[in-house]
């Protein structure tokens, strides 16, 4: 299972947060940058903070420098985190930098299972049209429930407490939506939405997928 990584961006003025949000979706950036990014980065707001979810520290590295281009460019007064993991073991975030305690075979583990995930996540998110975004109440409940839908052959995208799953159709994804639905614990949110993949492909936006809290902001 991959790591969780973790980028918060605390805002002096919380009117910019809406304007942020919006420009992260809508920019275009460069090529090296766009790759950097892959697919699935999740992008969540409460209050003045913003919180960017990855599942590499490559990847952590990318949007942390995504966010910094667009904070230039809005010219907004923000504080932005270093990269953030989770510690399995204490349950909290910590300094990315700081190793984890694993000998030689856990690493050998980890880096074998998050090679079968990013080779599902190309599979899954990266050319399907559609897919279903589920906000779970915790990490232990998004953990769980990514290990059960694996066990009934669905691999997920898992980014902290969010799963994203990808879909061929409109149909395929309200059918999945549903079956979570009754999987799912009580407090997630699970929605069928259009893919972030696809529609970066179709109109040039960057593979930032909002859960919720981000309206157009003002005009």
């Amino acid at each position: 299972m991959a790591d969780d990584f973790r980028i918060q961006v605390e805002f002096e003025d919380e009117g910019h947060v809406l304007r942020f949000g919006r420009s992260l979706r809508e920019r275009e950036f460069e090529n090296e940058l766009r790759e950097q990014l892959g697919d699935g980065v999740v992008v969540t707001r409460d209050g003045p903070e913003v919180f960017l979810y990855a599942s590499t520290v490559d990847q952590a590295r990318a949007a942390e420098r995504a966010v910094r281009e667009v904070l230039e460019h809005e010219g907004a007064s923000a504080e932005v985190s270093p990269i953030l993991r989770w510690h399995p073991i204490e349950q909290h975030w910590e300094d990315a930098t700081v190793p984890l305690p694993q000998n030689a075979e856990d690493v050998q583990a980890e880096l074998a299972r998050q090679e079968r995930q990013e080779a599902a996540e190309t599979d899954k998110l990266g050319y399907a049209e559609w897919e279903v975004r589920v906000d779970l109440p915790t990490h232990h409940d998004a953990v769980d429930l990514s290990e059960r839908l694996e066990a009934q052959g669905i691999t997920p995208v898992r980014r902290w407490k969010y799963l994203l799953i990808g879909a061929r159709t409109d149909e395929e994804a309200r059918a999945l939506a549903d079956r979570i639905r009754t999987e799912a614990p009580e407090g997630a949110s699970v929605k069928a939405e259009p893919s972030v993949a696809i529609g970066w492909e179709l109109t040039g936006q960057n593979p930032f997928a909002a859960f919720g809290g981000f309206g157009p902001g003002p005009r």
